[in-house]
């Protein structure tokens, strides 16, 4: 059977800036993306069914094929992974009012024909916001963190690093290595990525999860629930934030209840504030509603897409949106939504065309030792001309 994970455009728009990029279910929250953990249940690789211009990348399937489609917003447990593969033809799972999988066509899904509607009744974790990635992920990293480790044997954990808690809490995968830092899993379990590193004087407090080969620098302050994608380095001081991969903080700085897409970096010094001084709830930028909405969230930082970079010592509001493709520089503080393809800063901005900018993601594509494919500048070009810079 056909698995095919559906973006809703409502949902989609939702998360912008980072859906700029990517389909809803290749954002991560906990440890794996949204995919991955739908793939690891369903023992298959599931599609995709997203914006048409994210299908030269991200393949949709032919719209007659019949398949069981699954509402991308949703990360999934054993129990309801059962109960979808059981689905008949006409059938429907719902939950609080929304569909979470039907087996039909695209086509059917398009139509909005008559459905047997089941409903669901097990916990079901949804990301409909920017803010559920952080505010969520200590209970996905608990959920990831569970399906990665059953029945298996950590790597071993160096005697040098101090533990606080159950060591039953902390996981290394092959390559992963630790010294002389603290690890604190007492609050929540604590996931080392192969060959990842966390340097001498690291201070770590789970949940937390760190994806493969990436770093955390010596003297680092993380605090749960923090996710750390594949590929990235991170310093400083983070706290309940998801770095989803790519991306490098590499020196000291604060950022908190914040997401940060991929191919980003943060400079020397970059901080964001996540609280009012007036403790009012945080006002975010909504590409939807096209407007700032109320998160009715206390702690709300930075949420950045793809691609997008800020110089030494830059300072980020509360409730910060930047675009993909930025360059944030200069003193001050900017406006909370910087458009994509901005460069600038406190003192204004200029839009940045495409085509220069593609100078500089090959430049650091090398430095992965990846290439930057024309698929990867197609839905770049595509971006740009659906926000004509903004």
């Amino acid at each position: 059977m056909l698995y095919v994970l559906f973006d809703e455009e409502s949902t989609w728009k939702s998360l912008l800036p980072l859906t700029f990029t990517r389909p809803v279910s290749e954002l991560r929250v906990g440890i794996m993306t949204i995919r991955e953990k739908w793939d690891a249940y369903l023992g298959t690789k599931c599609q995709y069914y997203t914006a048409e211009y994210l299908a030269t990348k991200y393949v949709n399937p032919d719209p007659e094929t019949e398949a069981i489609l699954i509402n991308s917003c949703l990360c999934p447990t054993q129990g309801l992974a059962e109960q979808i593969k059981t689905l008949k033809a006409g059938e429907a799972i719902t939950a609080a009012g929304i569909i979470i999988a039907l087996r039909g066509s695209i086509n059917t899904l398009k139509a909005a024909f008559p459905l047997h509607k089941i409903n669901y009744e097990g916990p079901v974790l949804c990301i409909k916001n920017v803010w559920d990635l952080f505010q969520k992920n200590a209970d996905a990293i608990n959920a990831d963190f569970e399906l990665l480790t059953k029945g298996r044997k950590s790597a071993e954990l160096s005697s040098t690093v101090t533990v606080i808690g159950d060591r039953k809490n902390i996981f290394l995968e092959a390559g992963a290595k630790a010294e002389a830092c603290f690890i604190n899993a007492t609050t929540g379990p604590v996931y080392l990525g192969a060959d990842s590193e966390i340097m001498e004087g690291s201070m770590i407090r789970g949940p937390f999860a760190l994806g493969e080969h990436s770093v955390i620098k010596m003297g680092a302050k993380i605090y749960g629930a923090t996710t750390v994608g594949p590929y990235s380095k991170v310093g400083g001081e983070v706290s309940n934030s998801v770095i989803t991969g790519y991306s490098n903080k590499t020196h000291d700085g604060f950022l908190g209840n914040s997401v940060i897409g991929e191919w980003c970096n943060l400079g020397a010094d970059t901080n964001s504030s996540n609280l009012k001084n007036n403790y009012a709830s945080v006002k975010l930028y909504n590409y939807l509603h096209q407007k700032t909405i109320d998160t009715g969230l206390q702690f709300c930082g930075l949420i950045m897409g793809d691609h997008s970079k800020s110089g030494i010592n830059t300072m980020f509001n509360t409730g910060t949106v930047v675009g993909i493709a930025c360059n944030i520089y200069g003193g001050g503080f900017p406006e909370t939504h910087i458009p994509s393809f901005s460069w600038g800063g406190s003192d204004g901005f200029i839009t940045h065309k495409p085509f220069k900018f593609f100078e500089t993601v090959e430049r650091v594509y090398e430095r992965r030792n990846m290439k930057f494919v024309q698929a990867d500048k197609d839905v770049l070009v595509s971006v740009f001309a659906i926000t004509n810079g903004g």
